[in-house]
């Protein structure tokens, strides 16, 4: 009997893997079938995917305020503080998209326009400022006349045509306009929020079941930490870009440079981004003021936001942030390099997080071999 068994126990294992073996090999001859029913199952995911995503920014904040809630004398609030700390973050989230939709995107919006429309004036203005400095003054050495020579050479207003501008809304719109698709991920959000203690405890029941308690442990560690480190580092350097976005655009309405909000925005944009970001945005806004406003006001530009982003680095943004990565300069600069050289801006932007994770799985498992050195 035991032999039996033995033996269908064989034959099934077998019978599995021939199957297997027969999918995987239809798989494969019918590749670009199966990658466009993929391709076709994923996008209609993809309202699961998008609220998923929302649920997790929005995570850190339901929590806090639920928390706030609990602490209230009430029993009735007590007992809704989950729910109402969902309508709570929802409330502020629609507030702030409609403060950004009317009056902040369109005076942004506004800007562009203006500034694709004038460009070519500015640039050939520009040159021609140029050329008319006399031979001797520093800005005519070799290195800049070879710049402005190159720059000369382009067709700039390519560059800034309103048909590809609308081209490109219009393109980011309808990726997210989708009447349905909209809905489902806000439904999808909303569930997940308030659902989240019962959705975690089974992920958690679910790892403790497929990893051995060591492992788990290891994993629940992991993955506690990855997204405290996610939470705070998108949280403050959002809210520290509002900040600097204001702060910048403030102090350049009052210099009358042309284009403040569109250039304060666009500083406090790429401020998100250690380093770099501020190093970039600051250098286009000051190209952009030479040519809308001369060089002595980009220059007095240059001078007040390097002030102000001295003020947001040693005051604002450790008050912000609290705790740092505790990551050197250098292996930012590296994470940022990789994170743009493969997935563009928001590869730059997820990449230092995603190399604070790094560091700790290294530092990690070099202690945790060090301790088996010593034994």
């Amino acid at each position: 009997m035991k032999e039996i068994k033995t033996h269908t126990k064989k034959w099934t294992y077998w019978f599995l893997l021939g199957v297997a073996l027969i999918i995987i090999y239809k798989a494969l001859d019918n590749f670009q079938d199966v990658f466009g029913a993929m391709g076709k199952f994923l996008s209609l995911l993809s309202p699961f995917f998008v609220g998923l995503f929302i649920a997790y920014l929005l995570y850190l904040p339901c929590r806090t305020i639920e928390n706030l809630y609990r602490k209230r004398k009430s029993k009735f609030i007590q007992k809704r503080a989950r729910s109402l700390s969902v309508i709570t973050v929802y409330l502020i989230a629609i507030i702030f998209v409609i403060i950004l939709t009317m009056f902040i995107l369109p005076v942004i919006w506004e800007s562009i326009i203006d500034l694709a429309n004038n460009i070519q004036g500015y640039y050939e203005t520009t040159i021609r400022n140029f050329n008319k400095l006399p031979e001797d003054s520093f800005l005519k050495s070799e290195f800049i006349k070879e710049a402005v020579q190159n720059v000369q050479n382009l067709d700039i207003k390519q560059y800034f045509q309103l048909d590809k501008l609308f081209e490109y809304l219009k393109n980011a719109i309808s990726a997210i306009t989708s009447v349905f698709d909209v809905f489902v991920s806000f439904v999808v959000s909303v569930y997940i929020l308030i659902e989240r203690k019962e959705i975690l405890a089974f992920f958690k029941r679910l790892a403790g079941a497929i990893f051995p308690q060591k492992t788990y442990q290891n994993v629940s560690k992991y993955f506690n930490n990855s997204n405290e480190i996610f939470f705070h580092f998108i949280a403050s350097q959002f809210l520290d870009a509002i900040i600097v976005g204001i702060l910048t655009t403030i102090a350049m309405s009052i210099m009358g440079i042309k284009y403040a909000p569109l250039l304060g925005f666009f500083i406090g944009l790429f401020n998100m981004i250690p380093y770099i970001g501020a190093i970039i945005a600051v250098g286009i806004s000051a190209v952009i003021t030479l040519i809308t406003g001369g060089l002595t006001q980009a220059i007095w530009m240059l001078i007040v936001v390097i002030i102000l982003q001295q003020i947001d680095a040693n005051i604002i943004n450790p008050k912000i942030i609290g705790r740092s990565l505790k990551m050197s300069p250098l292996l930012v600069l590296l994470a940022i390099t990789i994170g743009g050289a493969y997935f563009g801006i928001l590869g730059m932007f997820l990449a230092v997080p995603v190399m604070a994770i790094a560091k700790l799985v290294v530092e990690d498992s070099l202690l945790y071999w060090g301790r088996g050195k010593k034994r």
